[in-house]
């Protein structure tokens, strides 16, 4: 990879060969270009000189003359043949030619008074050897043939854009073995046994028109709120070696592959960053026009995991997650505009964050290969199953998710449920600053009342009863159990859950000096 800064601006752009396929057909090779805002992939054109410069016209026959070198050769390299499907075609010109007048991409129409339109690669092989030591060729140039032949010879060709960096390696990695595709070394010619030279260490050509290389744009991928992904798309399977990346508007980079590893993970790294900058700085903006309770705290790609009933096997589908406020949310595709963060057009489902709960899978739980997996569950509905691409990315979320439960709960301050508490009615309050309040609604006086550092864990019958075990105020090491009876039992599990949470995120002295950092509400 190599990086280049614009000589007028400060904008530093990134470069690299790779190769790029489609997932089915062989790899072609590709010049990656990295933007600011886009990812683009270019393709290597030969550029060629106008035919009144000097350069031979279609389908124009002209005689060239050649004379065997001392040792027998004629110095050129020939492809193709009947059994091939092509003509006779002149694939390398070497540097002991005196001739200048055969170009690579001629087809050899006579040798001498021999036609070779309807022979073999070999046999058109054995009547080069035996025309002689001077032998006239008859030949037409197939300038659609050229750029093909011309490849294995790029090393030598100009390249048009001087403003382009020549293609390398990252700098920190000069000294590995890269086997991605470069244009530091000569790239073997496998020719024909009359080739001279052909190891193609030769850097003298002739044979070689005034050509020129020139990058082409092929594809761009908006980087904004794009995202990077190295398994096939919809399932769990990781590609080895390679990666994609797809952007918002429907475009993507086909599958890259880089085989060297540092490479690949360099790439990678570099890209997510781009994106992750360019989302945030989306964040921004549209946080310029939320209140202040109501930011824009994560947005980022996730992978959901659907059960498909009609067939044996886990499906993954793309999903935008975003947390804002105190409220979760998950969009088809991403929001552009504020407009987008309102249910209108059906591209969101929205839960309260106090009302959802998030656990890390671990690995022994994952349902299949994808890894780096989350649960959400929420109030009355179905848990939703999600994957990340790195481990960096899950603990980002898990964090974010963290301060946004926080940020939820202390600006809540208190939540109330009715319940039966010794078969008396009564109000439990969950406080952010108290704790557990418990107040019968004859009495003036509360049943009880503990600190959240208190509780020491809790148990229920998954329909309405309740037991909570709270530490022994007196200080001793017994444990109180309280029963309570609550109609909305699942709803006041994900509030406890969640003021916990909040506790542990906020980091509270009294909280944390227990020991209770660990406790988790049971259901």
């Amino acid at each position: 990879m190599a990086t280049f800064k614009h000589p007028m601006k400060k904008t530093c752009y990134h470069y690299g060969l790779v190769t790029v396929s489609d997932g089915k057909c062989r790899p072609q090779m590709t010049r990656l270009k990295l933007c600011p805002d886009l990812l683009v992939l270019q393709r290597e054109e030969f550029i060629f000189p106008d035919d009144d410069d000097g350069y031979p016209v279609d389908n124009k026959l002209r005689t060239v003359k050649l004379r065997r070198t001392s040792d027998g050769k004629l110095g050129i390299s020939i492809k193709g043949g009947r059994d091939q499907n092509l003509p006779i075609l002149v694939s390398k010109v070497c540097s002991n030619e005196d001739d200048d007048h055969l170009y690579i991409g001629d087809a050899i129409v006579k040798v001498n008074d021999i036609f070779l339109t309807s022979v073999t690669h070999d046999e058109a092989i054995n009547i080069l050897r035996n025309a002689g030591s001077e032998i006239n060729l008859t030949v037409k140039h197939y300038k659609s043939a050229a750029p093909f032949l011309l490849k294995q010879h790029r090393q030598f060709i100009p390249d048009m854009d001087t403003n382009s960096p020549v293609d390398g390696t990252i700098p920190e990695l000069q000294d590995r073995k890269s086997s991605t595709p470069s244009t530091s070394k000569p790239v073997p010619v496998l020719d024909s046994p009359c080739s001279v030279a052909s190891d193609g260490s030769s850097t003298n050509w002739n044979g070689i028109p005034r050509v020129r290389r020139k990058w082409v744009d092929v594809v761009e991928v908006p980087l904004l709120m794009a995202y990077i992904t190295r398994y096939i798309f919809g399932t769990d399977k990781l590609r080895p070696n390679a990666f994609e990346v797809r952007g918002m508007n429907g475009s993507n980079t086909g599958v890259i592959h880089i085989n060297d590893l540092a490479v690949l993970s360099h790439w990678i790294k570099l890209i997510s960053d781009y994106i992750t900058g360019l989302t945030n700085h989306k964040g921004a903006i549209f946080n310029r026009g939320f209140k202040a309770n109501d930011q824009i705290s994560y947005m980022g790609w996730v992978a959901e995991g659907v059960l498909n009933r009609n067939q044996p096997w886990q499906n993954w589908k793309p999903k935008f997650f975003a947390l804002r406020g105190s409220d979760v949310y998950i969009f088809e595709s991403p929001p552009i505009e504020a407009g987008d963060w309102s249910n209108h057009s059906g591209n969101l489902q929205a839960y309260p964050i106090h009302q959802a709960m998030f656990r890390v899978i671990k690995e022994s739980e994952n349902v299949d290969e994808r890894q780096h997996c989350f649960l959400m569950q929420t109030v009355g509905r179905e848990s939703r199953y999600f994957s990340m691409e790195t481990r960096q990315d899950l603990l980002r979320l898990e964090s974010a998710w963290h301060r946004a439960v926080c940020q939820a709960v202390s600006s809540l301050r208190s939540t109330t449920f009715h319940v039966v508490y010794k078969n008396v009615p009564g109000a439990l309050t969950l406080d952010w600053t108290d704790g557990f309040l418990l107040k019968p609604f004859a009495s003036p006086t509360y049943a009880f009342t503990y600190s959240f550092s208190q509780l020491k864990g809790s148990s229920d019958d998954g329909t309405a009863t309740l037991t909570l075990n709270f530490q022994d105020p007196s200080g001793s090491n017994n444990l109180i159990e309280q029963v309570i009876i609550c109609p909305k039992l699942q709803e006041l599990l994900y509030y406890m859950h969640a003021f916990l949470t909040a506790k542990v995120a906020s980091v509270d002295p009294a909280f944390m000096s227990r020991g209770n950092a660990g406790g988790r509400v049971q259901t």
